[in-house]
């Protein structure tokens, strides 16, 4: 039984933070990654950031500079601090974990950039 279950979305400012979390469960293969996945209105679904296991983060070039993910990888759990938000920012964000064979997805949640 895998959940992965996020929280810390909501409404900010334009250029505010934002701390975004996932934790998963039942999870027993070792995964190979865990990831940040977003989707506007009318957008594909597009990379954030993805941690992989022993290796370095990479980002999507639109968020360079100003989200930095990070992983707990005893519970396991993976984050996103998002700091200078933007209104072109605000989409639906999933986690995700990817093991050998199979990629796990969180339910979603709300992130919205307005004044």
């Amino acid at each position: 039984q895998v959940q992965l279950v996020e929280s810390g979305g909501g409404l900010v400012q334009p250029g505010g933070s934002l701390r975004l979390s996932c934790a998963a469960s039942g999870i027993s293969e070792r995964i190979i990654g865990m990831a940040w996945y977003r989707q506007a209105p009318g957008k594909q679904r597009e990379l954030v950031a993805a941690q992989p296991t022993g290796g370095s983060p990479n980002y999507g070039d639109s968020v360079k500079g100003r989200f930095t993910i990070s992983r707990d990888n005893a519970k396991p759990a993976v984050y996103l601090q998002m700091n200078s938000l933007k209104p072109e920012d605000t989409a639906v964000y999933y986690c995700n974990a990817l093991l050998k064979r199979t990629t796990y997805w969180g339910q979603g949640t709300q992130v919205t950039v307005s004044s």
